[in-house]
């Protein structure tokens, strides 16, 4: 890891025009590390505020790409876990790992943040806290959703800084009722990016941000298209440009939402108030995609190069010979920027499209059916 260090240390900070500070107060302690989860890099700014290894709790993904994946063993050893449940095996190496008295870092979200917002967090991060019987460093991580969206390829010219900015002693985690450490979590990682605290200059402001958009206030479901600073909505022409201080403006007519983060907020509102049972008879969207199987912690075997995809209210179909029913379907998840995982069965299968492809959409509408169908209509969580 120190030669990783001295490697990627000074390639992030020149990247991402990152400042991460040194945590001083470190001493020969291990720690848990909790950090927000902001842009591909973000383990990597860990790695240049704290000394000695740090072992990364990382999903799947990242161990089913073949021989970069054994680099990335190499390297640093990460732990895997499986993104759509609670995984016992993962559980127990890291317990030994902080036996042995080894820093564990992971993001407890799972996800980086689509919208500038901490997405959601699992309560079940305060039994694994408490299991593992370390001092918790919380990693705040600001500024990297206005350097690199998740929908975005560009990296922004612009600033960040990552920091300790509290760590909880075991000995206030033992007085912690349950409900109390897990909102003293939530209250410690939540970081907010809509707000106008910067310029993040780039000629592709806008650029993909159709992976994360598929709802227009104006004509409710829909596709939109990018190009340079600006997003169109397919069905009703409005179109927004994205400002360099990370702002939305309406250049037609004017957009109801200032920043990123209020529209996608709009958009989970919507699909929670939003019925799927009532399309099952034609398809919300269509899609081209190339069908994989994953196998898990080693590669991704190709089934076919080109399918068309369809996404019904209740069912994801491949050439119409390939039906993921939700009832039947474990997880649907997203990965990266816009690639879908299929947990059907024992099998996992991924969908892989263009740069424009959008993959959340077809996450929120499978998990709005999942809450319906288990009698949490007015549950919120939708994947991320």
């Amino acid at each position: 890891q120190s030669i990783l260090r001295a490697i990627l240390g000074p390639y992030s900070a020149w990247k991402y025009g990152v400042q991460a500070d040194p945590f001083l107060e470190q001493g020969d302690r291990p720690y848990l590390i909790m950090m927000n989860h902001q842009t591909p890099f973000d383990q990597f700014f860990i790695g240049m505020s704290f000394k000695g290894p740090v072992y990364y709790i990382a999903t799947e993904d990242i161990f089913s790409k073949g021989w970069i994946s054994s680099v990335i063993r190499y390297l640093v050893a990460p732990v895997p876990i499986k993104k759509q449940t609670t995984d016992l095996h993962a559980v127990m190496t890291c317990m030994k790992i902080a036996k042995e008295g080894g820093t564990i870092a992971l993001a407890p979200e799972g996800n980086r943040t689509f919208s500038g917002k901490t997405e959601y967090i699992k309560p079940s991060i305060v039994k694994f806290a408490r299991a593992l019987k370390l001092p918790i460093a919380i990693y705040r991580i600001e500024g990297g959703y206005g350097v690199q969206p998740r929908w975005s390829d560009a990296v922004r010219k612009g600033s960040m800084h990552a920091y300790v900015s509290h760590v909880i002693e075991q000995d206030e985690i033992k007085e912690l009722s349950d409900d109390e450490l897990y909102e003293l979590l939530l209250k410690e990682l939540y970081v907010n990016e809509g707000v106008a605290d910067g310029t993040y200059r780039h000629p592709k402001l806008a650029e993909y941000l159709e992976r994360a958009m598929y709802v227009c206030p104006h004509c409710g479901l829909s596709e939109f298209e990018s190009s340079g600073d600006i997003i169109r909505c397919k069905q009703c022409g409005q179109s927004i440009r994205y400002l360099p201080t990370k702002e939305l403006e309406g250049i037609d007519r004017p957009f109801p939402f200032r920043f990123v983060t209020e529209w996608y907020d709009y958009q989970c509102d919507f699909i929670n108030n939003w019925d799927p049972r009532l399309y099952q008879e034609k398809p919300l969207y269509q899609d081209t995609a190339r069908l994989s199987e994953v196998i898990l912690y080693k590669n991704k075997r190709p089934l076919r190069n080109q399918v068309s995809v369809a996404l019904y209210g209740n069912r994801i179909t491949i050439d119409d010979d390939l039906v993921f029913l939700f009832d039947e379907t474990a997880a649907v998840t997203v990965l990266g920027r816009n690639k879908v995982n299929i947990y059907f069965g024992d099998t996992v299968y991924q969908l892989k499209s263009d740069k424009r492809f959008n993959a959340l959409k077809y996450v929120n509408i499978f998990n709005r059916y999942k809450n319906i169908r288990e009698g949490n209509e007015n549950g919120k969580f939708l994947g991320l």
